[in-house]
């Protein structure tokens, strides 16, 4: 079965993910932009959501999360929850 591993970050707008991800680009730690900024308990971790396979987060997130390439900063992805910044560390098909 496919696992996943993946870190994330949680804002409640899309502008705050937009503003996250260019400062992810231009360098910011990941880590560090999640534990300062993601509102999901997850953010005391650096925003690591662990391993997971499908079916076990959110749609528009196993979507991303399970056809994203690697190592790259996804988002805005909008959930019920908010919008998301998302990064695939490993997977496994």
């Amino acid at each position: 079965m496919a696992r996943a591993t993946a870190r994330h970050i949680l804002v409640p707008t899309e502008e705050k993910c937009n503003e996250l991800k260019a400062a992810i680009q231009g360098g910011a730690d990941f880590a560090q932009v999640a534990k300062d900024n993601s509102t999901c308990p997850s953010s005391r971790q650096g925003g690591d959501l662990g391993s997971f396979g499908p079916g076990q987060m959110v749609k528009e997130f196993d979507t991303v999360v399970f056809s994203a390439p690697l190592n790259e900063v996804q988002g805005p992805v909008k959930t019920q929850f908010g919008y998301h910044l998302l990064e695939v560390t490993s997977r496994q098909d």
